[in-house]
């Protein structure tokens, strides 16, 4: 059976653990060869990247901070010289924070919307540049940018800004048949020990209608859609993956 990503070639920031890992590992099992990235987490990403190729994938580990313009340049050059193409970016890498906005610094304030918002647009501005038609470009985005949240302000304000950044990606590279879509996720299921930060207060004031929480494989089947074939026709969307906790 052929694999729906066979021969294309997907970047996964953030991917060291949790819904990056899941869909880094998800796209390889899809047949994509798969640029694995964090900031600093080398052992997980590098084990990551080995797990793939132990599974019969393809996979690189790439150490870069997507949000210095060079290292999220220097990410998609990598991912070209491994592969020689980029066909597939997942923009997940993202920074959590929680204070009251009187006690947010300017600095604290910078550092989340780096991580975030100009992490995306530079990996997007440097992906774009190597695809062909048909590329696909999935930005992480979250709930807490269509309800707010306490304590957050920094991190609703970013991820806010993906929703308008993946509708001017959407419409600027539609001549050229590159989607932009993106994925916000509800209350999911991860391990915040490793990372130490503990599940968002904001999280408590929602419940889902389907008294669960999601998975990581819950959005990671949601990007894996949306990067192959059946995706071909969706772009500028937001598609909320929260068990009908939000309802736009």
């Amino acid at each position: 059976m052929t694999k729906p990503l066979k021969d294309k070639v997907a970047i996964v920031t953030g991917s060291a653990r949790n819904i990056g890992r899941t869909i880094a590992f998800g796209l390889a099992e899809d047949g994509a060869s798969v640029v694995v990235n964090a900031r600093s987490s080398r052992e997980e990403t590098e084990a990551l990247a080995e797990e793939i190729r132990k599974a019969g994938g393809k996979a690189v580990a790439v150490l870069a901070d997507v949000s210095v313009p060079e290292e999220a340049a220097g990410l998609i050059a990598d991912a070209v010289r491994a592969f020689g193409r980029v066909d597939i970016l997942v923009n997940n890498a993202a920074m959590r924070r929680e204070n009251p906005i009187a006690d947010i610094s300017f600095e604290e304030w910078r550092e989340v919307l780096a991580s975030v918002l100009d992490g995306s647009f530079l990996c997007a501005r440097a992906a774009s540049r190597h695809m062909g038609e048909g590329g696909r470009i999935i930005n992480i985005g979250g709930l807490s940018a269509h309800t707010g949240a306490i304590n957050r302000a920094h991190v609703v304000t970013a991820k806010a800004g993906l929703v308008g950044l993946t509708k001017a990606l959407a419409i600027e590279l539609a001549p050229r048949h590159i989607t932009a879509n993106l994925v916000a996720p509800g209350r999911i299921s991860t391990d915040r020990r490793k990372t130490g930060v503990a599940q968002p207060a904001h999280h408590a004031h929602h419940s889902s209608p389907l008294g669960m929480e999601g998975s990581v494989d819950d959005v990671a089947d949601m990007v894996r859609h949306l990067a192959g074939p059946a995706g071909r026709y969706i772009t500028g969307q937001t598609l909320h993956v929260n068990g009908g906790i939000y309802l736009p």
